[in-house]
């Protein structure tokens, strides 16, 4: 396996969250979760999505600036000892889907508010990862499209949240599209899943809700 270390980071949590709770799930993220995770030395941004059309609601991206900030004694401090809402909300999930991934290819600059997630449905061979960032540098001139990033999931960073199912889970790479519109990214996404051989169907689209950047907030003196 390659040496992602100093690759930068992308921890991905993709969820559905029962109805009941589903207001006080969103205040959580948007009054405390995002700017805690944010406010750990190492993290760029992050960054909530809704589904457009998705398996699974609620999406949340955080930047790191390289796959050790995920092994860093503050960020291990704060995995392990969540608020009293976190683990609340955490209870609350369903069907969650928690990767720690390496960003190992990149084609373009900026942030899109509509976002593609492909996932090859498979471990990846060499050829298949090349294969990939080949198609997202390709597909990141379509007009629309502003970034692409290919994920690779780290498999002892990727511990699962309580919701997650434990049977049948694959740590497959993710080719993430964002763009200015969803029939952008979905067009792009379509080019992608048919080289790949992925059924057209898998395709996920999400709309931006918000994001915070660590440059917005004040961190605590060190």
């Amino acid at each position: 396996m390659a040496d992602h270390a100093n690759c930068p980071g992308l921890l991905f949590v993709w969820t559905n969250i029962d109805p009941l709770f589903e207001a006080d799930f969103n205040k959580w993220y948007d009054r405390e979760h995002v700017e805690e995770r944010i406010a750990i030395e190492g993290f760029v941004v992050g960054t909530r999505y809704i589904s457009s059309q998705a398996p699974r609601k609620y999406l949340g991206l955080y930047r790191t600036e390289n796959m050790g900030v995920f092994t860093s004694a503050e960020y291990s401090k704060a995995f392990a000892h969540q608020t009293p809402w976190s683990v609340a909300n955490f209870g609350r999930m369903r069907d969650a889907f928690r990767r720690v991934c390496a960003i190992t290819a990149e084609s373009g600059i900026g942030a899109g508010s509509w976002l593609a997630i492909v996932r090859l449905g498979r471990p990846a061979t060499p050829t298949e990862l090349l294969t990939l960032a080949d198609l997202g540098k390709t597909v990141s001139t379509i007009d629309g499209v502003i970034v692409t990033r290919l994920l690779e999931p780290d498999a002892a960073l990727s511990t699962p949240l309580p919701a997650e199912p434990r049977e049948n889970r694959i740590l497959d790479p993710i080719l993430l599209i964002e763009g200015t519109s969803e029939p952008a990214v979905s067009n792009a996404a379509r080019v992608v899943t048919e080289q790949m051989g992925i059924p057209s169907g898998e395709i996920a689209t999400m709309e931006m809700m918000w994001r915070l950047q660590s440059t917005e907030i004040n961190r605590p003196a060190a």
